[in-house]
C-alpha cells in the first residue's frame, strides 16, 4: 500500500502544493486521477469560494454554497462534492497511475466524501497522496492505520514520491 499525505499550517499552502505537484506529475507522463482545489477570496464574505479541478483535464466543480454576506456556517455544497466524487471514481475506473486528493476532510473523517475512492484506489494498488489538515489528522491516521507517509509540502518531493510509487507498483 502506497499512501502519503501532506499537511501545512499555512492557509492554502497544501492546495497550492498539490496543484503544482499534479502539473509536474502530468508533465512526466503519469496519469493522475483525483482533485486539486483552488480558493477564491470573496469581498464581504467570511469564506472563500472553493473550486475542485477534476484531474487530469477538468472540469472544474464549484463546491461552495452562497449563504450570503456575514454567514459563518458551513458553506460546503455537499451535493457538488458528491458529484465530484462520482466523476473521480469513474475516471479511476478507466485507468489512472495515481490518485491525488486535495483533502481528507470532515466528510472523509465521517466515512463520506472521497473515503471510498481512497480505499478503492489502495485496493487496486494505485498510490494515493492527499492533503490533511490538523482538524482531521487523527481521523486520517486512524483510517490509514499508521501506514501513511508524511511528505513535505514541496511539489517536487511529492512528484518524486508519486513517480517512485507508480514505478514500484508496476
Amino acid at each position: 500500500m502506497r499512501l502519503a499525505y501532506v499537511t501545512s499550517d499555512t492557509r492554502g499552502l497544501t492546495d497550492r502544493v498539490l496543484g503544482d505537484a499534479a502539473r509536474l506529475i502530468s508533465q512526466i507522463g503519469l496519469r493522475p486521477a483525483g482533485v486539486v482545489q483552488t480558493n477564491t477570496e470573496r469581498p464581504q464574505r467570511f469564506h472563500c469560494d472553493m473550486d475542485l479541478h477534476i484531474l487530469p483535464d477538468g472540469p472544474v466543480v464549484n463546491i461552495t454554497q452562497d449563504l450570503g454576506a456575514n454567514a459563518r456556517g458551513c458553506h460546503l455544497d455537499t451535493g457538488a462534492l458528491e458529484g465530484a466524487v462520482a466523476q473521480v471514481s469513474a475516471r479511476l475506473a478507466t485507468g489512472a497511475d495515481l490518485l491525488i486528493l486535495n483533502k481528507f476532510g470532515k466528510h472523509e473523517a465521517d466515512g463520506r466524501g472521497f473515503r471510498t475512492v481512497i480505499a478503492d484506489a489502495l485496493a487496486l494498488g494505485i498510490p494515493v497522496v492527499l492533503g490533511v489538515n490538523g482538524l482531521n489528522r487523527d481521523a486520517f491516521l486512524t483510517f490509514s492505520e499508521g501506514l501513511a507517509e508524511n511528505l513535505p509540502a514541496d511539489p517536487v518531493a511529492i512528484a518524486d514520491w508519486c513517480a517512485t510509487s507508480v514505478a514500484d507498483a508496476a
